[in-house]
């Protein structure tokens, strides 16, 4: 055995429990060695039975004086005990239990780690953690005890009991990965005690000390992963580099209806010193809704169409898509290039020749082909796993590659996931642009809100229009999300606004139907369009200048920014209303700031302050690393870890030098790594 084999394999670990286990993502002994505790009971110091308080956790050690079982007027099964000490004695209490009368028996010396409560009028010890003293060292009770992520008929003491003897036997032969001078400079733990110390530590200093190491390991080797990749990337030497013509790139500007930004004009600079380099750019670029990334990157293509390369722009939906399809055939289409558009619904209606592409993960199907793919550019390109990226990126020789995210990311955070990219950041907004007035709505002025926004439509003459989010009920879009914005469209249309004209849009509608709904919307013949947040993402109507968020407490702050700036694209004025029904003081503080906050990379910092870089993304996202301990916006440790990783990598860029470190990269950072 060693820590690959699978748990089935370890003793009383049967199918049924290998298939919960799953459920927790451990098939294999080092996944159950690295399934750590999330927090710890403190049952280090024992208590006098006479001592015992009510509500308190305590730790009693003392001899079973008698113990049987009962069956109570209401047909519930008790174990009933007593238990003493020199001190005193007290009763113990078991729910459905029938089976401790046989494991316990009277005379047997026990520690006990509970509450006190008050059952029946009298102080009773209540379905406490137990032990029998025997010779061997105690694992849930008489120390700190660890508790664990959980799931159906697998408990935080069956988690104890499988994994105290792994860490005491053979199997484990934890050979410490990290050099000895990186260990005495970060003043870290060696491995196989910092999984000691995790799992079952002498005190809460080593445990803490525990995280850190481990924490440190996570951070570590997503860093050297970063800087390995670049080196890969780099090492790709380009047939053809582009030439930058400056009248090719003053011809473009001077084509739009509009000036640039100056962080437009910043963020077109660094992307074409990319391109004129003999290696493939890979660069990250990042804005607001409404920044104008897209413009940024048609400044590209067009640089790739005059140097006679085709380019590919995918996007996550058919929605955003055909948004993007449309809105560059507006910019590019007049200087003379030929745009398709290759979603699973809408083919190209001939083979001719063309100079961009634009199209979702059709684009990376097996009958789509290109002649002379020079440039890809991704957009919300956490959307997208690394395989889709990687064969989009297969389709041309090693061509650049420029991914978009609308999502605002603090800088510390960015530099981190995505490591291995350049970065630009659109931190400007084009001139004009109206800041959206924002409003968190409490429960009972939900009423007057949809009064006053009927008024607003109506008075527009119907000109402007609505958007309602409802929130996703799990992870993503599912069945169950689709019903509860069906039943709030209902609701809406029949007893709130019986005389305006709603439309419904969510994930799970067909490719037709969807257009068909926004369509619609765009030709104002519904005045409010109810959606799931899985299809917001592309939706671009100027005359509409409200949008309602249902449960806003469900969405990060990032996220609402987002969902925000789907109005506020044309010359009116527009409003944001935050539906919760949410009474906590803090979920109220965190949105307030959404009323004065319109900068979407400080409002993802106060999200990674308070909440954690899931509230940046949304729930589980592609591209989002799947650490077990560290967080992301730990930056003291972020910083120690870049500084770790750049030292070995300078001296030793090809860990010819550090196998260890070199096995265990290529072992575990599948797990952790995503981006390009």
């Amino acid at each position: 055995m060693d820590l690959k084999t699978p748990v089935a394999k370890l003793n009383f670990i049967g199918t049924a429990y290998e298939k919960r286990l799953k459920k927790l993502e451990i098939k294999t002994i080092y996944d159950l060695i690295y399934h750590f505790p999330f927090r710890y009971e403190d049952y280090s110091q024992f208590t006098l039975i006479a001592q015992s308080t009510l509500d308190q956790p305590v730790c009693l050690q003392g001899e079973i004086l008698a113990i049987q079982n009962i069956y109570t007027k209401n047909r519930k099964h008790l174990t009933k005990a007593v238990v003493a000490d020199s001190s005193g004695q007290i009763e113990v209490v078991w729910f459905n239990q029938p089976f401790l009368s046989k494991t316990l028996k009277a005379g047997y010396r026990v520690n006990l780690a509970g509450k006190t409560e008050l059952f029946n009028h009298q102080k009773v010890l209540l379905s406490p953690e137990y032990e029998i003293l025997k010779d061997k060292e105690t694992i849930h009770t008489g120390r700190i005890v660890p508790i664990y992520p959980e799931t159906y008929g697998i408990s935080s003491k069956w988690l104890r009991s499988r994994i105290a003897p792994l860490l005491k036997s053979a199997i484990l032969q934890i050979e410490d990965f990290l050099p000895q001078d990186i260990l005495q400079k970060y003043e870290l733990l060696a491995l196989e005690k910092a999984l000691c110390q995790i799992h079952f530590p002498e005190n809460l200093t080593l445990a803490k000390k525990a995280r850190e190491r481990l924490a440190f390991d996570e951070l570590f080797l997503l860093q050297l992963a970063n800087l390995k990749r670049r080196l890969e990337w780099q090492s790709f030497k380009l047939k053809t580099p582009f030439l930058i013509n400056q009248d090719d790139v003053l011809q473009f500007i001077s084509s739009l209806p509009f000036n640039l930004t100056q962080a437009q004009k910043r963020c077109i600079k660094e992307i074409l010193g990319d391109l004129e380099k003999p290696t493939p750019m890979n660069r990250l670029l990042e804005g607001d809704v409404g920044s104008g990334k897209t413009v940024v990157a048609a400044c590209a293509v067009f640089i790739a169409f005059k140097n006679g390369f085709q380019s590919a722009f995918m996007a996550p939906t058919e929605i955003l898509a055909e948004q993007h399809f449309n809105n560059l055939n507006q910019i590019l289409g007049l200087l003379g290039m030929k745009i398709v558009l290759l979603t699973g619904s809408k083919k190209p209606k001939n083979k001719d020749p063309f100079d961009l592409v634009v199209g979702t993960h059709a684009l990376i199907s097996k009958k789509s082909s290109f002649e002379n793919l020079s440039l890809v550019v991704i957009d919300e390109q956490h959307r997208f796993g690394v395989e889709q990226r990687a064969l989009l990126s297969e389709k041309g020789n090693t061509p650049h590659v420029l991914t978009m995210t609308a999502t605002p990311i603090p800088r510390t955070l960015a530099l981190t996931l995505y490591g291995d990219l350049d970065l630009s950041v659109l931190d400007e907004m084009p001139e004009g642009r109206l800041k959206v007035k924002t409003f968190v709505v409490p429960p009972q002025k939900r009423a007057a809100a949809y009064v006053w926004i009927e008024k607003q439509i109506r008075e527009s003459n119907f000109k402007q229009q609505a958007f309602v989010i409802c929130p996703f009920i799990e992870e993503s879009e599912s069945m169950q999300t689709v019903k509860a914005a069906t039943v709030e469209f209902e609701k809406l249309q029949k007893t709130i606004f019986p005389g305006l004209l709603l439309g419904l849009l969510h994930g799970k509608l067909k490719s037709k139907e969807k257009n068909a709904t926004l369509e619609r919307f765009r030709q104002q013949k519904n005045h409010i369009l109810v959606a799931t947040p899985v299809v917001e993402v592309g939706i671009d109507v100027p005359s509409a200048t409200i949008i309602v968020v249902e449960g806003a407490d469900r969405f990060g702050l990032a996220q609402l920014h987002q969902l925000r700036g789907r109005v506020g694209r044309g010359k009116i004025q527009s409003y944001c209303f935050l539906f919760s029904e949410s009474r906590s003081y803090h979920t109220i503080k965190r949105l307030k700031a959404m009323e004065t906050e319109n900068s979407g990379i400080k409002l993802a910092e106060i999200d990674l302050r308070l909440r954690g870089p899931g509230e940046i993304f949304g729930a589980k996202q592609h591209g989002i690393p799947s650490l077990k301990v560290a967080a992301l916006n730990d930056l003291e440790l972020i910083h120690k870890t870049k500084l770790a990783a750049s030292e070995i990598f300078q001296k030793d860029p090809l860990l010819v030098q550090n196998p260890g470190i070199s096995d265990k990269l290529n072992t575990t950072i599948v797990q952790i790594q995503q981006p390009n």
